[in-house]
């Protein structure tokens, strides 16, 4: 039970007590009664007063500490309000509109100039707004263009999606053609920024720029019509007139009031009628239906006699547009010398007895040269043999008469570098032989071990020599290849790397890839653009000719490229400006046990290709690739059409006007028609042909269709021996049909 009320003041119940205390003394000290139980209460009042005293203290110092915890916390709260006055003032000093939220998509702040130009939605933009409700205001306010056929809901939807990326940038048109460029990026918070460009100015200047550059395109095309020997004209879909050049009227005998734009092509033909005399290929009718025709116009090729004498030679051919464009050539001065031609004939053919014994006689000398050349490479190979053969035997007696070991190491690995430069001299006599068909290859299989331990010895002291790091990781495969020839390609690899490499390092390495070993030679250097990857291929072509890098002649990648296809080693390239490139070389994994070895030799030279005069349609996507099957099939006597898709081959088809032999269409072209399309389009046209579908797809329904065409299916890689089996058939099937 307590003496004083708890709810009153510290103040109130001192002065309570204190009166209590009075009382209580004085009851004490003029009390009648002395006895012990009025001394006990004086000292309880007496504890009660200490108790009092030590609270009051307590409290004081409490009531201190609460002051000054308020104190602080309103010092910080002014602190607080002066850094989000001076964050609002720093974005509002920025020029581009600029609005933050939360991880919640809530807003936390934004700037007068963010949304400005939404002036329909400027009363909801506080802290609190969700993003999805501002999402949503933008699409459906007034002033944003939406694109032709787009909703409002639509592009909500899609703006959402957007917004789960972590960078976003897009333009957004606006109403009055001005446009509004978005980007956001995430806090580390989670948060969203979001910033509103307007790029109005620049997509105009922009626009302006792409008209300027569209009328100078106008220009160029007109005055290169003017400038041709050709007559031309250009007719629309609905073959009205939209140009030509000043030659076409001065060979129809076109009055200039009859070419102006929009003249209609029946009555431009019914001008020249009484002019012209239709002689070969098609009659005026036939001419006329061709260009008012609706359905595909085929390329046409005719001739007509004018009045005054001439011989011209009208082409005609449909454009992508439906439109069509006619050529006009005068070939009087030719049809003339055909028949000065056909009067001379034979006087001519006698001359061109004699003029075939005359190169009779020029070929067997420049066979005689041939072989010259061959004996003098034989024998310059002989002579740098020599001097090689005997800086080993030197190597060799000092390696005996040395004592220590690391002498005997440096020893081993000079005549290992001899060894190697030895090996490249053979190879380089080798690859002299391809052109005649006459090389072969020591294919076996060999451990790649056997290959990087040397090439680790000589290429690292060329990578020491620059300050370079040079790691060739070793591997227990064993692979199927010709051991020089392949020691070759990595040896060419690894120095054009450390040669094109500055600072960095140089690895090599294998990976396990479908039954084969990739070989792959990464590196630091400058990298090589994505138009060079190909011509760096070409001999004598080398991209860097700095004084730095100024060696050797531009063969290296020519023999590599060379020595793969022979091989049937596959060859690719990754390279990127700034970071370096990657070459990879795809070898098989041998079958047999390291320690046997194969007799096994690739097929030679396919003899009846060579005087079959097969002509064969290449569509391949893969530039490495085509390039690399058309040097295999050119090196047996076939002739090759190569294209890049279907719509490419077709129309390289209709411009040479030529019907292939046989067919070695890929499988996955890209955009547009496959490879199978692709055989039905060309069969339409020319009829059921001979040939391949190469594909990395192994599915059943591609199996069947090869199989019910006739057609041989070669799946990826490439196996050269069935390439040339394929094309034996196709040549054999032609010998046959011209003996029927």
């Amino acid at each position: 039970m307590s003496l004083t009320n708890p709810e009153d003041s510290l103040e109130r119940q001192n002065e309570k007590l204190l009166k209590i205390s009075e009382s209580l003394m004085r009851r004490v000290e003029y009390g009648a009664s002395h006895s012990s139980a009025a001394y006990a209460q004086f000292e309880r009042a007496a504890l009660l007063e200490k108790q009092v005293r030590e609270r009051t203290t307590q409290l004081e110092k409490t009531l201190d500490l609460l002051h000054d915890s308020n104190a602080r916390l309103a010092q910080a709260n002014l602190e607080t309000e002066a850094a989000r006055s001076n964050l609002a003032n720093a974005i509002e000093t920025v020029h581009e509109g600029f609005a933050l939220f939360d991880s919640d998509d809530i807003m936390v702040m934004c700037n007068s100039r963010f949304c400005r130009d939404f002036v329909d939605m400027l009363d909801m933009l506080h802290p609190g707004l969700p993003f999805a409700v501002y999402v949503d205001r933008i699409s459906r306010s007034p002033h944003l263009a939406l694109p032709e056929g787009e909703s409002s809901a639509r592009w909500a939807a899609r703006r959402i999606r957007r917004h789960q990326d972590r960078h976003v940038m897009f333009n957004a048109q606006l109403t009055g053609d001005r446009w509004l460029q978005v980007s956001e990026h995430r806090t580390t918070n989670g948060g969203t920024v979001i910033l509103q460009t307007d790029v109005t100015d620049i997509l105009r200047l922009e626009r302006q720029a792409r008209d300027r550059l569209k009328d100078k395109q106008a220009q160029m095309i007109h005055a290169t019509l003017d400038h041709l020997n050709q007559g031309v004209c250009i007719f629309d879909e609905e073959a009205q007139l939209v140009g030509w050049n000043f030659k076409i009227g001065a060979l129809l005998s076109l009055p200039a009031r009859r070419l102006h734009l929009g003249a209609s092509f029946p009555v431009l033909l019914t001008h020249i009628d009484g002019e012209l005399a239709f002689s070969k290929g098609i009659d005026r009718d036939g001419f006329r239906d061709w260009a008012l025709s609706k359905a595909h116009r085929p390329p046409i090729s005719f001739e007509v006699t004018h009045s005054e004498g001439m011989v011209l030679h009208i082409f005609g051919r449909e454009m992508p547009d439906r439109g069509f464009v006619i050529s006009c050539t005068d070939i009087t001065a030719e049809r003339e010398a055909a028949h000065r031609l056909t009067e001379m004939n034979e006087d001519l053919e006698q001359r061109v007895m004699e003029r075939t014994l005359e190169l009779e006689d020029a070929l067997n000398a420049a066979e005689r040269a041939n072989a010259s050349k061959s004996r003098f490479v034989a024998a310059a190979s002989h002579d740098l043999l020599q001097p090689l053969s005997a800086a080993k035997l030197f190597i060799s007696s000092l390696a005996d008469k040395s004592a220590g070991d690391s002498d005997r190491a440096i020893l081993e690995k000079a005549e290992s570098a001899l060894s190697g430069a030895e090996k490249i001299i053979d190879a380089l006599l080798d690859i002299s032989k391809l052109e005649s068909g006459r090389i072969s290859f020591d294919v076996r299989p060999m451990a790649l071990s056997e290959i990087f331990r040397p090439l680790r010895d000589e290429m690292g002291i060329l990578a020491a020599r620059k300050g370079l790091d040079l790691r060739i990781v070793d591997s227990s495969l064993v692979v199927e290849s010709d051991p020089s020839y392949l020691r070759r390609i990595l040896q060419n690899l690894l120095g054009n790397a450390i040669r094109y490499t500055s600072t960095g390092r140089v690895v090599m390495g294998v990976r396990r890839r479908e039954g084969g070993a990739r070989i792959e030679v990464w590196d630091t250097g400058a990298g090589i653009a994505k138009h060079d990857q190909n011509s760096i291929f070409e001999e004598f072509r080398r991209l860097d000719t700095t004084a730095s890098t100024n060696e050797g002649l531009g063969l290296g990648l020519a023999i590599v490229e060379r020595a793969c296809v022979k091989l049937g080693h596959p060859l690719a390239l990754w390279s990127e400006p700034g970071r370096g490139s990657c070459f990879m070389v795809n070898v098989p994994v041998a079958s047999l046990p390291h320690h046997v070895t194969s007799t096994a030799r690739p097929t030679p030279r396919p003899l009846r290709l060579a005087q079959s005069g097969l002509i064969v349609l290449l569509v391949e996507n893969d530039p490495a690739l085509r390039r690399a099957i058309t040097i295999l099939i050119e090196s047996w006597g076939v002739s090759v059409i190569e294209a890049t898709d279907a719509a490419s081959a077709l129309d390289l088809l209709d411009d040479l006007e030529i019907t292939p032999d046989a067919l070695l269409l890929d499988y996955q072209l890209g955009r547009g028609m496959n490879g199978v399309e692709l055989y039905d389009a060309i069969a339409a046209r020319f009829g059921p042909l001979p040939g391949s579908i190469i594909s990395a797809n192994r599915t059943e329904p591609l199996d069947q269709f090869c199989m019910a065409r006739g057609l041989e299916f070669l799946p990826k890689p490439l196996d050269r021996h069935r390439l040339s089996a394929v094309l034996d058939a196709a040549a054999t099937s032609r010998a046959q049909a011209a003996e029927g």
